[in-house]
């Protein structure tokens, strides 16, 4: 077993070689999820998005960037089925707003898809506030109106990642476990889907 899993590894091609550790696992998984939901068929907004998911052929897509777009403070009229937030939200000084915000852009059925770092040194860029874990990024969303039976949360890490990230952006290279150590996670992320109600979030 121990050799099968020496060859995979050596046969990782050079793009996933590349990928930063911390995020392999939940961008495959998070692409999965997306690719299921027809990718074509979904009008998508992104907020303040890399390269990523601009590589993705959906219907329609429409990207933000800061500060020329503050989520926290402002909302478009226009409505999406899916909305992505990539290792964004921890940088929010007003999460809570914007979680908001985001339900109201979702069409009735559409998915905010949201990722977040949690056993991840501070990166300000410009600032860094915030850090979930599993229950809390639940919890989170369901005070940004989503019912709590339609979020679906996962997470993915291990110790040997978060002791590379604490010297520098770690690569996956050749040998980088993709084992999961529950207790140790990395990247967190969920999916929660906006009900068919025309309810409203409450406001404080």
């Amino acid at each position: 077993m121990a050799f099968k899993s020496f060859l995979s590894c050596l046969t990782r091609t050079k793009a996933k070689r590349r990928q930063d550790w911390a995020r392999v696992v939940m961008h495959e998984t998070c692409s999965r999820y997306v690719e299921d939901k027809g990718p074509k068929t979904l009008d998508v907004f992104e907020i303040s998005g890399g390269s990523f998911w601009q590589k993705i052929s959906f219907k329609s897509y429409q990207n933000s960037t800061y500060p020329d777009f503050d989520i926290c403070s402002e909302r478009l009229e226009k409505q999406f089925d899916l909305i992505i937030a990539d290792q964004v939200f921890e940088h929010l000084s007003h999460p809570w707003r914007a979680v908001r915000n985001v339900y109201q852009m979702l069409k009735p059925g559409g998915v905010f898809l949201i990722t977040t770092p949690f056993m991840i040194k501070l990166h300000p860029h410009p600032e860094d506030h915030t850090r979930w874990s599993e229950t809390g990024l639940k919890n989170f969303l369901e005070e940004g109106g989503f019912d709590t039976d339609n979020i679906e949360t996962d997470s993915w890490g291990n110790r040997a990642c978060v002791r590379a990230n604490l010297r520098r952006w770690a690569k996956l290279g050749y040998f980088g476990s993709l084992k999961n150590e529950w207790k140790f996670p990395v990247t967190v992320w969920a999916f929660a889907t906006k009900s068919n109600t025309t309810e409203q979030p409450q406001v404080d």
